[in-house]
């Protein structure tokens, strides 16, 4: 029987730098084709989560089951399970999708921030968010981060420990949302709102945003003024989207947003596009990235 690796077995295994590459590659890999990843499974209206990838080249698959309570943390609990390896690999849900959410993040700020952006604002202080800051600092050299929550507390727990896992870096509690990103460069959202977070007008005119929090049609981080004028909108792959997040479904219906000028991850990696203004990237989870963990677990292990 094989045993299962958690959290600190998972981290000990794949650095988030080695993450970072693991997922930019499976994204490359899922927009060649070399994937079958049927859209994911929900039931209980999010409470359960089933999510599935095939690798062709490989003949690895890989399977995950979540657990999703917004009211217990951590809130996601479950397995990664992967096929197709000399010895079946289990691996603790919380730790990978923890890890391929903040890689993935980074190698999107990595495509679309400016070279020089080192002034961050995280929006948020749950089982994400560290995860959210080690992948930026993976791609950029950051100088500044603010972070608000609406547990103030958590923030201040968070910005400590951050604070000494990244000691060239200055954290700090941001009281309002707008303090936090008066002068950012990146902003990362990472919560289960149900409503915007701030007014298109609380940025700055030139920044990346990366939206991770939400994951049903009910949820919205991000403004629609956001998305109607952002000079790019990337996604992890577009009919998730358009299933899933709630800011791009109702950008798209009002009318402000054209699905075919979103933008899939995979196809600008191979070309990354000249940005400028405000970029966004809005992620809501794919089994190619809980597959690129996986593998690069299950590489570890032979």
């Amino acid at each position: 029987m094989p045993r299962t690796l958690g959290d600190d077995e998972v981290r000990a295994a794949v650095p988030m730098r080695d993450a970072v590459k693991a997922v930019r590659d499976a994204f490359t890999e899922l927009a060649a084709g070399h994937f079958t990843q049927p859209e994911r499974l929900v039931f209980g209206d999010g409470a359960v989560l089933v999510m599935t990838a095939h690798h062709a080249p490989s003949g690895t698959a890989v399977v995950k089951t979540l657990s999703v309570r917004l009211d217990r943390d951590p809130a996601i609990l479950g397995t990664v399970v992967m096929a197709g390896t000399a010895t079946p690999l289990v691996a603790d849900a919380t730790a990978v999708t923890t890890l391929r959410t903040g890689a993935v993040t980074g190698v999107a700020t990595d495509l679309l921030a400016p070279a020089g952006a080192g002034r961050l604002a995280l929006l948020g202080s749950g089982a994400q968010a560290a995860d959210q800051v080690r992948a930026v600092a993976t791609v950029r050299e950051l100088r500044e981060v603010a972070i608000h929550s609406r547990t103030t507390a958590n923030a201040r727990a968070l910005a400590k420990r951050l604070g000494e896992e990244f000691p060239a870096v200055s954290f700090r509690v941001a009281e309002s949302v707008e303090d936090a990103l008066a002068d950012a460069e990146i902003v990362n959202c990472a919560t289960s709102s149900e409503t915007p977070l701030f007014a298109l007008s609380a940025l700055p005119e030139n920044v990346h945003v990366n939206a991770i929090g939400s994951f049903r049609p009910s949820m919205r981080e991000l403004p629609t003024e956001l998305l109607a004028t952002a000079s790019i909108v990337v996604v992890d792959q577009l009919g998730a989207a358009l299933e899933e997040a709630g800011e791009v479904i109702k950008a798209v219906e009002d009318g402000v947003l054209d699905r075919d000028a979103i933008v899939e991850l995979g196809a600008v990696l191979p070309s990354p596009p000249a940005v400028s203004g405000r970029t966004v990237f809005k992620s809501v989870g794919v089994a190619a990235q809980d597959w690129a963990i996986a593998r690069s677990l299950a590489a570890h292990e032979e």
